[in-house]
């Protein structure tokens, strides 16, 4: 049991906490303390649509939710959080839209069009897949719980320039805090696309911060990408401490050729308890095997940064990279997971990443296998063809991998910890497919009991008509389908879905983004 120190206010917390993309640094996905959702109840008589607020602008990030917050002057609240494409933030309370619950219980925007500040045209960026007509908020923030602080990542245009701005909110205000925001702004080392005199400046107009942010050990990690696969970028990774919003480290992942963007479909670079840092890197320059620097085209290990720079520790790339980058099957289109530490078999620390041509790549943290040109035979397992392209990430659940690629079933595959190893057919499948992007799933269960996976169906993502479909389904056999917000389109329809958006399950409840606003599922009565 936790205690969060709100104000003046001490508050017995026993209900979970959802602060980070994907439950926990691991990625996994797993809410292991939903107690009052069982595989019992969750079904189309006693389980739906309870109510839904507005949004000012798509939201692609995942909702964050804290329980017990003391809002000032409002009470105390179980808040779920919500970020949005026109550069908002907002606070509602989470378990009933009535009477004062009906308007936020905070919302901050990060615009002032009165002064030049707006969100970013989607004409400005070269893209217009999978983005509305601005970019302000793009990826999922994290939550402190220890200072009750929110860190968000926005674009905005101020007066023609361009910005990236790390935002610190106080959760129960919405207030700037510890001097916020702070403008990113880093140079590097490099000879690379872009570069002058052997430095590379970080170019906000061109770099897109898609993946979900990290926090561990005082430092919040932001990682860069394209939109689309325009011009001359780099993938970066950037440090900044949490208390002062100073930049303490930068790393490019092609400082001497170019691309190398981190995508991950919206998921983050993934952290362990020595606070290492995992990350894919997509299409772009890899010469790392041959003494160079550039790492596109891989999953990489970096070490907890050092005067202002990260060293990578560790590295896998395929052996195909050269013909991935060719054919655009980047390892990075897949965001990854960490699995928990192994205590029975051969290697205690173990990652699983997908990549676009639908492969799973089961690898050892401590000795990821570098680059073999000839297979992959130097790294745990290899599963060829596993599921179909991956714009998504695995989850992972009591010795289960779950994926779902583009026009695939979810399929779990079975973990044995004794060897080490995931099956290589799946152990069980949904009967329905997903269409592109395919689905990133969460679970919910009371520990080992009463596992749910939960999906969202977001194939009607480029329309403004069609809806997007909630589904649960039993973790232990994905054919038992529980729920499906089809089987009551009337009730329990969301509106049209976005494009890469995962469902939260926090206390009963289950909290979707689509472009009809925040929608809220649980129990009937």
């Amino acid at each position: 049991m936790a205690t969060l120190v709100l104000g003046w206010t001490f508050i017995s917390a026993a209900q979970v906490s959802v602060t980070t993309y994907h439950n926990d640094n691991s990625r996994t996905g797993q809410n292991l303390q939903e107690t009052i959702l069982t595989t019992g109840n969750v079904n189309s008589a006693s389980f739906g649509k309870l109510f839904s607020q507005p949004l000012d602008q798509y939201s692609y990030s995942q909702p964050l939710y804290i329980p017990n917050v003391a809002i000032p002057n409002q009470g105390t609240h179980n808040v779920i959080y919500v970020a949005t494409m026109n550069d908002s933030v907002y606070a509602f309370d989470a378990d009933n839209n009535g009477g004062s619950n009906a308007q936020p219980l905070w919302k901050v925007n990060f615009t002032d069009p009165a002064k030049g500040i707006t969100t970013v045209p989607e004409a400005a960026v070269h893209c217009t897949d999978p983005v509305t007509t601005e970019v302000g908020v793009f990826s999922t923030p994290v939550i402190d719980t220890t200072t009750n602080t929110m860190y968000v990542l926005a674009r905005t245009v101020e007066s023609g320039l361009f910005y990236h701005r790390l935002h610190a909110l106080d959760i129960t205000t919405g207030a700037e805090k510890f001097g916020g925001p702070v403008a990113i702004e880093a140079t590097v080392s490099g000879t690379g696309t872009g570069s002058k005199e052997g430095k590379i400046e970080f170019d906000p107009k061109l770099e897109s911060q898609r993946s979900a942010l990290l926090l561990q050990n005082g430092l919040v990690y932001i990682a860069w990408s394209s939109l689309c696969d325009y011009s001359s970028y780099h993938g970066w990774v950037m440090a900044y401490n949490s208390q002062t919003l100073a930049l303490t480290g930068a790393w490019l992942d092609t400082a001497n050729g170019n691309r190398g963007g981190i995508w991950s479909s919206g998921n983050g670079p993934a952290g362990d308890s020595s606070y290492n840092t995992f990350t894919p890197t997509g299409n772009g320059t890899f010469d790392a095997s041959t003494g160079g620097i550039d790492y596109g085209e891989s999953v990489v290990k970096l070490a907890p940064p050092v005067n202002g720079t990260f060293s990578v520790s560790d590295y896998f790339t395929p052996y195909n990279f050269a013909s991935y980058n060719d054919s655009d099957l980047d390892i990075a289109s897949a965001g990854m997971v960490l699995l928990p530490d192994q205590t029975g078999g051969p290697n205690p620390h173990l990652l699983v990443q997908g990549d676009k041509a639908g492969n799973l790549y089961l690898l050892n943290r401590d000795n990821m296998g570098h680059y073999n040109s000839g297979n992959n035979s130097q790294i745990v397992q290899y599963i060829v063809t596993a599921t179909s392209g991956m714009w998504s990430s695995p989850a992972w659940w009591n010795n289960f991998v779950y994926v779902a690629g583009n026009g695939s079933p979810i399929k779990a595959f079975s973990f044995n910890p004794a060897t080490g190893l995931l099956s290589t057919t799946p152990s069980s499948k949904t009967t329905s497919n997903y269409p592109y992007p395919g689905t990133t799933v969460s679970i919910s269960s009371n520990q080992t009991s009463n596992g749910i996976v939960w999906a969202l169906d977001n194939a009607n993502w480029a329309g403004k008509n069609g809806p997007a479909y909630l589904n649960a389904y039993d973790a232990t056999n994905l054919a038992t389908t529980l729920y499906s917000s089809a089987d009551h389109p009337t009730r329990d329809n969301p509106g049209p879905p976005i494009k890469f958006t995962v469902p939260t399950i926090a206390n009963g409840k289950v909290y979707v983004t689509t472009q009809a606003g925040l929608v809220v599922y649980g129990l009937l009565n």
